[in-house]
């Protein structure tokens, strides 16, 4: 450990350890709580490393008001249907189904924690363990009442992991392959956001879980809503260009998540359609559904997908047409959805109904509260309207981005090649995922999430165990990684005196620059809103040049403080994570999520030549990308 001597020559604190859980997300969390669990005894040394605090870390730091992985009475084989159905056919359906036979557990853990779940009349008091029936939304979701969901779920991990093995306020930016084997991952480096030091990890393996992507491409919120989006701005792709730097498979990252949201706010609308029942319209007042949904019927477009319940995209798709053909704007009507309701109720079961409603927005989405309260909305009154939001790249939601993982070995059917030893474990020796960062695995959720790190944990501790003998050795040197995370440091500090206004200066370009350049490529060429998600090989080919570009020019970043060089990194991540996703779609010459993009040169689903998986590797020491099928295969009967 050296003596910090300035703002370019941070102080370099080294450690070596077992196990390194990378991220604070339910996924981390879910890691935290059951490693404790496999490893007692062991002697293993473990550390959980996050960039912000435990507490209020990823996509359920604001709240939720709803767990949308439940299980309960229902079959593990039917959610597999069901996330497969979502997802246009193409899902690791054992991965999904390993999900769907553990989550169950999880959802009864953080009842047992203290989150308040809505019960059924008569079982109000009961637990789910116990056999309490919950108040369902939709056929997976039920409702919970959730401001302090993460806060709980957080406490549960730190009493398991202990607070003295958790490191908080800590970006790792960087992982690092071995010396004798470049197949294998050996450590990690990242900085503190909050003082000048560097933080180098030596360890047996890892758990990749730092979220999704958000802020690839241009918010439809501008000016003084600037940050605001539907997913936590803080995602910034960080497991995707890390696992792919360090040499992992990448899959399906051409697809994202685009969700109907209450326009400008973000809002959640999922408790309006599955619990309230509320209608949506077009500007005539019309059920374009009711209409124009026959035409999702049509096969030669949509394949066999809109022929029974339309995927989430389909529905989208819907939604976009109604708006490109002049008929816009979509409205759902909350007011009707309320009144309906209301007509069976008390007074004061009406008032509890509208409360209810207000609590699912402040759970997690106070932006819309304040939208309404500015314009002059009451939605028990008046209607509200709906639009799609600019894309997300994940692999929790209703999203299947992500890197491709060893699976389990239990499933009868399972392709031999979907498996290679450890579960959840990345092409790369060491390197596991869970939640965002898992793959062709989608509508795992919070509960999902956290129960995908339970597993990853367990196979990690095994891994450790296999592997006692083994040393890492970093294939980088301290110096070299010092050198490439203060990199924007330093080149603040050389050019900084070369003009006489701080933000303008030929030598750098500012993180927030920078982070415009990216989304306007990704949002005018790699179908983001300007262009009604639509895209083509040639508005590819241009997005191909510009990331290419950028990514050159990512190194001429500055950092005049902590805050700059997190956002310059969190930057660096985005722009590999937009080349991966640009390279899938043009890969994949077909458009199989309609809704979501539009491939307009090849507009329809090909199931013939393209039901497979897209896998990616990514040459960090070329700058090359190497794309390839996968076969698919069903392992549960339709």
């Amino acid at each position: 450990m050296s003596e910090s001597h300035g703002l370019d020559d941070p102080e370099i604190v080294e450690e070596e350890l077992d196990i390194l859980i990378i991220g604070g997300g339910m996924a981390a969390c879910g890691a935290a709580f059951e490693i404790t669990r496999w490893a007692e005894g062991t002697g293993l040394r473990i550390k959980l490393v996050d960039k912000a605090a435990l507490s209020r870390s990823g996509a359920v730091a604001m709240g939720l008001s709803a767990i949308n992985t439940y299980v309960g009475e229902n079959d593990p084989a039917d959610y597999v249907r069901y996330v497969r159905n979502d997802l246009m056919g193409i899902v690791r359906e054992d991965l999904v189904y390993d999900v769907g036979r553990h989550v169950d557990d999880s959802v009864h853990n953080f009842e047992e924690w203290g989150l308040p779940i809505w019960k059924q009349p008569g079982d109000e008091g009961k637990p789910l363990r116990d056999g309490g029936k919950p108040v369902r939304s939709g056929h997976w979701q039920i409702m919970i009442n959730g401001e302090s969901y993460k806060w709980i779920v957080a406490e549960a991990a730190k009493k398991s992991l202990g607070q003295d093995r958790i490191q908080e306020r800590v970006f790792i930016v960087r992982l690092v392959t071995d010396k004798n084997d470049p197949t294998r991952v050996a450590g990690a480096a990242g900085f503190s956001v909050r003082e000048h030091k560097v933080y180098i990890y030596r360890f047996k393996c890892c758990l990749l879980v730092c979220g999704g992507a958000v802020n690839v491409f241009r918010p439809r919120s501008v000016g003084e809503g600037t940050g605001r989006a539907w997913y936590p701005v803080w995602n910034a792709g960080s497991t995707y260009a890390m696992a792919a730097e360090c040499g992992a498979e990448l899959t399906m990252m051409e697809n994202r998540f685009v969700p109907a949201r209450f326009k400008d706010g973000y809002g959640p609308v999922g408790a309006w359609f599955l619990l309230f029942k509320a209608k949506v319209a077009n500007g005539m007042g019309e059920d374009y559904n009711a209409i124009h949904g026959a035409e999702l019927k049509d096969t030669k477009r949509f394949g066999k997908y809109g022929q029974g319940v339309p995927g989430t995209c389909l529905r989208n798709h819907l939604m976009l047409n109604e708006m490109k053909e002049g008929r816009g704007p979509i409205i759902m009507d909350t007011a009707t959805a309320m009144k309906t309701f209301a007509e069976k109720m008390t007074p004061k079961e009406v008032k509890h109904l509208e409360a209810e409603a207000w609590e699912d927005f402040l759970d997690m989405t106070i932006s819309q509260c304040g939208i309404w309260a500015g314009e002059n909305i009451e939605p028990d009154k008046t209607p509200s309207e709906i639009m799609p939001t600019e894309p997300y790249l994940l692999g929790s939601h209703a999203g299947c981005a992500g890197i491709w993982v060893s699976g389990p070995t239990d499933l009868p059917g399972t392709p031999k090649e979907w498996n290679w030893g450890y579960n959840r474990m990345s092409t790369v020796k060491g390197l596991f995922s869970a939640g965002d960062g898992v793959g062709a695995s989608g509508h795992k959720f919070s509960s999902g999430s956290f129960t995908e790190g339970r597993i990853a944990a367990k196979a990690m501790v095994k891994f450790a165990i296999d592997n006692k003998g083994w040393k890492p050795e970093m294939e980088r040197t301290r110096d070299e990684l010092v050198a490439e995370i203060y990199r924007p440091v330093k080149t603040f500090v050389q050019y900084k005196d070369y003009t006489t206004a701080i933000d303008i200066n030929p030598h750098y370009i500012t993180p927030k620059m920078l982070q415009f350049r990216l989304q306007k490529i990704m949002d005018e060429y790699v179908a983001g809103v300007a262009t009604f998600y639509q895209t083509n090989a040639k508005m590819l080919e241009m997005a191909e040049k510009k990331l290419v570009m950028l990514r050159e020019d990512s190194l001429k970043m500055r950092a005049k403080d902590l805050h700059e060089l997190l956002r310059a990194w969190e930057n660096y991540h985005r722009i590999l994570t937009a080349e991966a996703h640009m390279r899938h779609i043009q890969f994949r010459q077909e458009t199989r999520y309609p809704g979501y993009y539009y491939r307009t040169d090849h507009n329809y689903i090909d199931d013939e030549n393209w039901k497979c998986f897209v896998n990616s590797r990514y040459d960090r020491n070329t700058g090359s990308w190497e794309l390839k099928k996968v076969a698919h295969k069903h392992l549960i009967k339709d």
